[in-house]
């Protein structure tokens, strides 16, 4: 006799999705989960919750063309063609029916984000809850999940070990308490959402090291738990040098500085005032760049117009909230606040306002500008981190964790636990990868489990 139906490790983005899709027609579903502060602390909280789908009914309405086949080339172009094939062939074909299931089934109130376009996506297919914060997705899941019959939340307890029996199969999950105790709970499915390791900060020296030395900006939990039980039961990983990393994180608040402060027009400088790249390529891919100028950081400049379009973020709210923002009436105290020699910055801006009006190619590459930059200046003193990881154990196109290439029998991974579809490094990584890996092979798993 079985404890559970279906028994889920994290309450993330991915354990819910997963936990969700799987409480259906009697099943009864377990989501165990490790840290009681999972509420303000899990990645989910901590992003945009941007959700990229091709096709979706709000891209319909808004007269956008697109197509699952469309999302998936312009992955394999960030990546160079080195994203698992099988995971980013599965995400990009069941997100549209994905993100109309959360707005159906799960009540998140989700919108086609049209005021501009995120680097590597060739049409505007990001959606995301009205705040665009990831605060308001994880409990608009969490309410889905809460009050039901058939879905149980257990708070804490983390997954320690997965049993099997003779032929492979899953037949039991142990959990552990924070005191100690531990409980099996006899059940033929386990998802793994347990998130990847950039909080562990040896898995992150010896798989990550361009990034070791960055600030790590995520969930406490991403300590590596399905690369352990991996090792135990010889699983199947991949792609564990991808991650996400980030070129604005606001110094020393910690708070993120938006990327759509760059898409809008604005630029990074070093403390020299000068520019070091073209910052459209992508912030994942920025933040080594941002690391390696003095001291680490770098400002992001941008002007009252961006401020305003930024407004929409709950994250930038609270950048503005910190006292993060300092302004400047003209180039000579935007200088002062840079710490920077006003010729330089000067003619970094007049370089910019070239390139942004066409007077002049931009020597750095950069073609888009949106507008150019009108004083008085905002300036924003950022540094680069490492959000979460982009590689984890292998799954096949139902998010069934693979050994020697075979799927084995009731054991699912989702988010960061999983593999993702952001290739290799950090530059492969497009817009919303995280939450798509993340609710994706949630919904994926959850539904092949209870199929």
């Amino acid at each position: 006799m079985t404890d559970c139906d279906v028994l889920v490790a994290g309450a993330g983005a991915a354990g819910l999705a997963a936990a969700l899709a799987a409480a259906r027609d009697g099943r009864t579903v377990v989501l165990a989960e490790a840290r009681e502060t999972f509420r303000q602390g899990s990645n989910t909280v901590m992003s945009t919750s941007m959700i990229p789908a091709a096709g979706s009914r709000w891209q319909q309405a808004a007269g956008i063309e697109d197509s699952p086949g469309r999302f998936l080339a312009d992955i394999r172009a960030k990546t160079h063609d080195r994203a698992d094939p099988v995971v980013a062939a599965a995400l990009t074909a069941v997100a549209p029916e994905l993100v109309g299931w959360l707005a159906d089934e799960c009540g998140v109130p989700l919108d086609l984000v049209t005021d501009f376009r995120y680097p590597g996506h060739s049409a505007l297919r990001c959606h995301s809850v009205p705040d665009r914060s990831g605060a308001s997705l994880h409990r608009a899941l969490l309410d889905a999940a809460t009050g039901r019959d058939d879905l149980h939340l257990m708070v804490p307890a983390r997954l320690v070990d997965v049993h099997l029996d003779s032929a492979g199969t899953v037949r039991a999950a142990e959990l552990e308490r924070p005191d100690g105790t531990r409980e099996v709970l006899e059940t033929p499915t386990v998802v793994l959402a347990t998130n990847g390791f950039a909080a562990d900060p040896e898995l992150v020296r010896r798989h990550l090291p361009e990034i070791a030395h960055g600030v790590y900006h995520g969930g406490e939990a991403s300590r590596g738990d399905a690369l352990r039980l991996a090792e135990r039961l010889g699983l199947d990983t991949g792609y564990l040098d991808a991650y996400q990393g980030h070129g604005s994180l606001a110094v020393p608040d910690a708070i993120l500085l938006t990327w759509a402060v760059v898409m809008h027009g604005g630029f990074l400088a070093d403390s020299a005032g000068l520019r070091f790249g073209d910052e459209t390529v992508g912030y994942s891919e920025y933040a080594v760049p941002v690391l390696a100028r003095p001291g680490g950081q770098a400002w992001a400049i941008y002007d009252r117009r961006v401020h305003d379009a930024c407004l929409a973020f709950k994250d930038y709210l609270d950048v503005v909230a910190a006292g993060a923002v300092r302004w400047a009436d003209d180039v000579d105290a935007l200088a002062t606040v840079l710490g920077a020699p006003v010729g330089t910055l000067t003619a970094t801006l007049a370089a910019a306002e070239a390139a942004a009006t066409g007077a002049a190619p931009d020597a750095l590459g950069r073609t888009g500008w949106g507008a150019p930059l009108r004083p008085p200046y905002a300036a924003v003193r950022v540094t680069g981190a490492l959000f979460h990881t982009q590689g984890g154990l292998r799954v096949d196109r139902h998010a069934r964790v693979l050994r020697d290439g075979a799927p084995v029998p009731g054991l699912y991974a989702a988010g960061g636990a999983a593999v993702g579809i952001s290739g290799h490094g950090a530059g492969g990584y497009l817009a919303g990868n995280g939450l798509l890996s993340a609710l994706g092979l949630g919904y994926l798993a959850g539904r092949h489990a209870t199929g």
